[in-house]
């Protein structure tokens, strides 16, 4: 299958997010310090963020700025020391680790660069893990739909080690996708990619943030990948500097 064939489908159904409030994140005040003494490293410095439902937000930034500190709190995989992160309403600053454990698997979709695939499962294992570890009853309609619309049907038995670059990528996709999230998270998901590679996995993002209005946060350090997301955040020193809409 050709990679411009990936996007032309036909819309199977879906499960919509409640709409209560276009609002989806808001983060206030928010600081993380490493370090203590002349170590002492300020991560970010007094963050405040608001992020609507759909949006396709690209984070960029020079290394050390701070923005995958930003996108693992929002994430729930580090807390602040000060400052509060609400999640469709949801201060998660507040959560114990067991209910961040729980909001990890259901309302967020983690990815990262090198996509964190579990080598001893197949392809169909690995995206059906969260669902597994809730006990959860796997809908298959839906996840065959969310395969078909990555190009990965016929990888279902397959192990990561089989599959190439980006086709874990696109499973790890598969897997951050599989709760119905309401965000997926990015962590510079194209930089272990070739350039072909790159603007299909940042295709598949614009394909499921317009079709399905899934709210994306994308961190690069890559400008043409940041030019994509329909908003751009600048962070320097821990602190945001530029906020523009890509329209």
């Amino acid at each position: 299958m050709s990679p411009k064939n990936h996007f032309t489908f036909i819309c199977l159904p879906w499960h919509k997010k409640k709409e209560a409030s276009m609002e989806i994140l808001k983060v206030e005040n928010l600081r993380k310090e490493y370090g203590e003494g002349n170590s002492k490293v300020v991560a970010l410095d007094g963050v405040d963020l608001e992020i609507e439902r759909g949006e396709f937000v690209a984070i960029v930034g020079p290394s050390g700025s701070g923005k995958s500190t930003l996108l693992h709190i929002i994430g729930g995989v580090d807390s602040p020391d000060d400052g509060k992160v609400y999640i469709d309403g949801n201060d998660i600053s507040k959560y114990s680790s067991k209910e961040l454990a729980y909001f990890r698997r259901r309302k967020v979709g983690l990815i990262y660069q090198f996509y964190n695939l579990i080598p001893n499962l197949t392809v169909r294992h690995n995206i059906e893990l969260p669902l597994k570890l809730d006990k959860r009853k796997i809908n298959e309609e839906e996840l065959l739909d969310t395969v078909r619309k990555l190009g990965i049907e016929s990888k279902l038995d397959s192990f990561p080690s089989e599959l190439s670059g980006g086709q874990q990528q696109r499973v790890a996709i598969a897997r951050s996708l599989i709760y119905n999230p309401s965000i997926i998270l990015a962590d510079e998901p194209t930089g272990n990619l070739d350039r072909k590679n790159s603007k299909e996995i940042i295709e598949i993002f614009k394909y499921f943030n317009r079709s399905l209005k899934q709210t994306i946060i994308l961190i690069t350090h890559d400008e043409e990948i940041a030019l994509q997301a329909n908003r751009i955040i600048t962070i320097v020193d821990g602190k945001i500097v530029g906020d523009e809409r890509n329209e």
